[in-house]
């Protein structure tokens, strides 16, 4: 839903032009069916993979737990691109859906470099989620 936020403004303008930020706070739950190693702001990233790939213009989409764990690993959260589907293909990752089936974000953003590891930051104030997408190539009179 908050990539299609994004997707909205990059492509109409509403409810803002791009160059622009989303930012979100709370904590998501996650169904854990598999045995992977992830959590919710992982996955949340890595469910928003395939939709930044078609996306028109740079955008990019990052969450992490402020406490620095997010579920089973040694990340806070994740980040991705409009790029990161091509750099996982390129490296013969399996797609997104199959690491979301077995929560394993985490196997999916590693060999990536796209973990956010913090370490345990003793807060807990609230998940953090950023949305960015650049200047629009129509109206662009801004870098991107």
């Amino acid at each position: 839903m908050l990539v299609a936020v994004l997707r909205e403004c990059a492509e109409t303008g509403t409810p803002e032009n791009p160059p622009v930020c989303l930012l979100a706070g709370g904590e998501t739950t996650v169904t854990v069916r598999g045995e992977g190693r992830g959590g919710r702001n992982q996955e949340m990233v890595l469910a928003g993979v395939e939709p930044l790939s078609r996306f028109p213009i740079h955008a990019v989409f990052g969450s992490l737990a402020t406490d620095g764990v997010d579920g089973r690993s040694d990340a806070a959260g994740a980040i991705a691109d409009q790029e990161s589907l091509l750099r996982s293909r390129a490296l013969g990752l399996p797609p997104p859906a199959a690491f979301l089936a077995e929560n394993d974000s985490n196997s999916f953003f590693g060999p990536l470099g796209d973990l956010i590891v913090t370490g345990p930051t003793g807060t807990n104030v609230v998940d953090l989620t950023v949305l960015l997408a650049g200047a629009s190539r129509r109206g662009a009179s801004r870098a991107d």
